[in-house]
């Protein structure tokens, strides 16, 4: 990793004197990577330049580094504000209230500090992140967005399966039924002019084995993102995820419907376990490769089985299975877009060029569907099952 190049205005007046020699000195293989000694003596010699606060900040830095190396680019953010307010005072306090000593290592916690530190260690890398949250985390407020979402699809499916075993006196009702279908919520190729239904299509299930699993992910997976993220990131992985997967059924599987929240879990689980691999070293949670292989287990079996019944002859012809196109396009917003929101912890996202790179493609991906939508299907002449 290479050097950020020259600072701006912004950096600050005190950065310059020290950039000018701790470049060409300290790094001078441009390793992105500096030696905690050699900073430590930088220190000392610049003493008399520094506020005194600043070079607190700067040493608590280099403290908080068991590894003997400073990332260059943790330097950089910290002292041109890049980062926010919390993260500096995560590296004064997240090493002097807990005297530098491995969360991992505090004995006689309580129940709730337990899960929190279970919490900090399954999805931050950094010790000094997960430091900082286990001390800063209230609850307030709680992961609310993925427990809402996981209540709201579990309690339409199941008042549809309810309505449909009492009405029709026939609890099990396969997708391709026509009444399963007639509702305004599952996405339906003709009925795509109904923008809602890019998005309504994930409070309806395929099964109640389909609706199983994607509650358990969004749980075991969801809760505990969002207990560190925040709901507005976990959200906005979530709905991207939701989105992309509709459109992409609409793009690459254009005759077929969809149902089922597949689309955002896939998002959050992808994201969350290419950020564990990215970060593989720093990631200190007990069984993390059993973990992976669960996770990636689940997800395998779940999009084979949407595979399956895809091809499966449909029940009621003409109209097809649900289409499983709508996970790969949970996956492939899960490790563009979803890597960058949930990578740094407590970066703010209009700092991260990679976030406008992703959120550009994003967009242009949005409007190639919509035109997609509008145009590809009247001149692609395709023979669409009837309307519900």
């Amino acid at each position: 990793m290479g050097h950020p190049g020259q600072c701006g205005e912004g950096d600050g007046a005190l950065l310059t004197p020290l950039l000018c020699v701790l470049l060409p000195q300290f790094d001078p293989g441009n390793t992105g990577y500096i030696s905690t000694c050699k900073f430590r003596s930088l220190l000392e010699s610049q003493s008399s330049k520094l506020d005194p606060h600043k070079r607190e900040v700067l040493l608590a830095l280099a403290d908080s580094h068991a590894d003997g190396q400073i990332c260059y680019q943790d330097f950089v953010n910290l002292m041109s504000n890049k980062r926010s307010n919390s993260f500096r005072q995560a590296i004064l306090q997240g090493n002097r209230r807990l005297c530098s000593k491995a969360l991992l290592e505090e004995k006689g916690l309580n129940f709730s500090q337990r899960l929190i530190r279970h919490v900090a260690y399954e999805t931050l890398p950094r010790e000094i992140d997960r430091k900082w949250y286990y001390d800063s985390y209230t609850c307030c407020p709680p992961p609310w967005f993925m427990i809402t979402v996981t209540l709201l699809e579990a309690r339409t499916r199941v008042a549809f399966f309810l309505y449909n075993g009492v009405s029709l006196d026939q609890f099990v009702l396969q997708v391709t039924h026509p009444r399963y279908l007639k509702n305004s919520l599952v996405y339906h190729p003709q009925l795509r002019a109904q923008a809602w239904r890019y998005l309504t299509y994930i409070f309806m299930h395929a099964g109640i084995e389909h609706l199983g699993l994607n509650v358990v992910l969004q749980l075991l997976v969801g809760v505990p993102l969002e207990m560190v993220h925040g709901a507005t990131r976990i959200a906005l992985v979530y709905v991207a995820g939701v989105v992309a997967g509709s459109l992409a059924v609409s793009v690459a599987d254009m005759t077929a419907p969809v149902v089922g929240s597949s689309g955002g879990v896939y998002a959050l689980v992808s994201a969350h376990l290419a950020n564990i691999v990215m970060n593989w070293s720093g990631m200190k949670c007990q069984f993390k490769l059993l973990r992976m292989a669960v996770a990636l287990i689940c997800m395998s079996m779940e999009f084979g089985r949407a595979v399956w019944l895809r091809f499966h002859p449909s029940a009621y012809p003409p109209c097809p299975h649900p289409s499983f196109v709508a996970h790969l396009g949970g996956v492939a917003v899960g490790i563009t877009l979803g890597v960058v929101i949930l990578r740094n912890y407590e970066q703010r996202l209009q700092d991260q060029s990679l976030w406008w790179i992703f959120g550009a493609m994003y967009t242009v991906f949005v409007l190639f569907a919509v035109f997609w939508n509008i145009f590809a299907y009247s001149l692609l002449d395709l023979k669409l099952p009837p309307p519900p």
